[in-house]
């Protein structure tokens, strides 16, 4: 499967799902359809003109009107406003919070719940993209967070 974040830090590159890829420039965007696109919010100011394909968008719940053109079958959004499909109910011990139904790349779906999340080696907040990616992409039986 292929997926990728759109302008994440360098040294989140090694906390990325198996299969994932981090891109640094708008162009890659483009370079073919994407199973799972996740924009940073930074990702989502540098967007541009840019109308990447993808079948499952994970973005910030602060950029939609920046999303116009992108061509996706299901956005997920993500940050702290409560009508984000994730965010976290705490900030100082972290549960990232699953506020509806979210549809995997496997076709499992994923219920409201809240997941503990470990030690983080960032703020929870900055990490949100981060964590939606390996939620949405990596079995489920596999430990999701494992810093």
């Amino acid at each position: 499967m292929n997926s990728a974040i759109y302008d994440c830090p360098l040294g989140w590159e090694r906390l990325l799902p198996f299969g994932s890829q981090r891109l640094r420039t708008a162009k890659e965007l483009d370079e073919r359809p994407w199973f799972l696109l996740a924009l940073t919010p930074t990702g989502c100011l540098r967007l541009g003109k840019r109308k990447p394909v993808c079948r499952l968008l994970l973005a910030s719940g602060d950029c939609p009107e920046r999303l116009t053109g992108i061509q996706a079958e299901t956005v997920v959004t993500y940050g702290l406003s409560p009508r984000d499909s994730l965010t976290l109910s705490s900030l100082t011990e972290p549960l990232l919070c699953v506020q509806r139904a979210l549809p995997r790349l496997d076709g499992t779906i994923i219920d409201p719940q809240e997941i503990p999340l470990p030690p983080l080696p960032a703020p929870a907040e900055e990490l949100l993209p981060l964590l939606g990616l390996r939620l949405l992409q990596l079995p489920l039986n596999e430990e999701l967070f494992p810093w």
